[in-house]
């Protein structure tokens, strides 16, 4: 399958280790010297709807994705990702 650096883009990316959401896929990181994708960059959940900033971007390594579907993309999870994202109602239903 191939694929362009623009259907990347806004692809949701689930971590394998336990299904969480990531988030969606906003930049790529390309070495220009091998002509090759390095990384894809997942921006920070803004901080108080962006007043205070963003948390700090996922940075995930190329040969950490094990594949790339239509929607979304399957990574192997390294390190402390974030924990999955709550819907606002969940909050109030308790789930």
């Amino acid at each position: 399958m191939n694929c362009r650096i623009q259907d990347l883009r806004n692809k949701e990316v689930v971590c394998l280790h336990n299904g969480a959401i990531l988030g969606c896929v906003s930049d790529v990181e390309v070495d220009t010297v091998n002509a090759c994708v390095v990384a894809i960059v997942i921006f920070g959940r803004l901080k108080c709807f962006g007043l205070l900033g963003r948390c700090d971007d996922m940075i995930i390594p190329w040969q950490d994705i094990e594949i790339i579907g239509e929607d979304t993309i399957l990574v192997r999870c390294h390190g402390n990702f974030p924990p999955p994202r709550r819907s606002f109602l969940s909050r109030f239903l308790g789930n």
